[in-house]
């Protein structure tokens, strides 16, 4: 009987979309110092997003995201964390309130396969 990987199964509730929106993030360092920083997200979800930050957070530690497109404020809590280059972070966040709609666009259901363009079976002369 064959295992399967634990990351070859689709654990997102929605897909992951690269899409490089403007955002200001608002919270508190590790040590208690306000902070608000202008960065891009890497990627978003309906549920979330990815971006990096250049301030010392901890999981599970709320942050006030600000889309700069929309204008619209969320609460987001940090869900993971890694080292980037030079000192900042890479942070995974999730809407504290869910159906928020703050990316401004629809997201495809979880577990739906994506679109793939298939060649022409015979060239065209």
């Amino acid at each position: 009987m064959s295992t399967l990987h634990f990351r070859r199964v689709d654990r997102r509730r929605t897909a992951r979309i690269a899409v490089f929106a403007d955002l200001t993030i608002q919270g508190f360092t590790l040590n208690n110092a306000k902070f608000k920083i202008h960065t891009r997200s890497l990627s978003v979800s309906g549920h979330g997003g990815l971006t990096v930050l250049d301030a010392e957070v901890a999981i599970g530690q709320t942050l006030l995201v600000t889309n700069e497109n929309s204008g619209q404020k969320a609460e987001c809590k940090i869900i993971s964390l890694r080292a980037g280059g030079d000192g900042k972070n890479i942070v995974a966040f999730e809407f504290v309130s869910p159906h928020v709609d703050f990316w401004k666009m629809h997201f495809p259901v979880s577990g739906t396969k994506p679109l793939r363009r298939s060649l022409p079976s015979a060239a065209s002369a």
